[in-house]
């Protein structure tokens, strides 16, 4: 695990991000991101990728969201988050990453759409983020913190020992 600061994840805090090993090789990353547009506030997500970039899932780890409504995106209540499990930027187009309502190709929620538009925005960003920083984060060592620097004139990310 290393720590993790994107203001492009909604991450205005460092959060634990994730990797997946197997025989000694990465084959997953787990991204911690906030969707800050949510009817009832931010909804936390963890997004995991793997390393060529493919969703292998997308899971609410705090929310806000009306019961009954927006809740749906909660994997008891519905399977709406398991949309999209398979995509990528390679196999689904800039303009299906949005819900149907918007022209897109994610299933709005029954008298909730600005949830999932939320939710849909937020992972669409987040595999901008890993396209953009790959490299970067796939050697990211445990232990150090990678931060995203766009205010500054070029853009540019580093990683930095932390005493956690």
């Amino acid at each position: 695990a290393f720590w993790l600061q994107a203001k492009e994840l909604g991450l205005s805090e460092p959060a634990e991000t994730f990797v997946a090993k197997q025989s000694g090789q990465i084959h997953s990353l787990i991204l911690p991101v906030i969707a800050p547009q949510g009817y009832s506030g931010p909804i936390r997500l963890i997004v995991g990728l793997t390393t060529e970039g493919a969703i292998k899932g997308v899971r609410v780890v705090e929310h806000r969201e009306t019961p009954g409504l927006g809740d749906k995106i909660e994997t008891k209540k519905s399977d709406w988050i398991s949309s999209f499990e398979g995509r990528s930027l390679d196999n689904t187009p800039e303009e299906d990453w949005r819900v149907k309502k918007d022209g897109g190709a994610f299933d709005q929620l029954t008298g909730a759409t600005i949830t999932p538009r939320a939710i849909v925005q937020s992972v669409y960003a987040a595999l901008k983020f890993y396209q953009s920083n790959r490299e970067d984060l796939l050697t990211t060592a445990p232990g150090m913190a990678f931060q995203v620097n766009k205010e500054e004139s070029t853009d540019s990310a580093s990683a930095e020992s932390v005493a956690r």
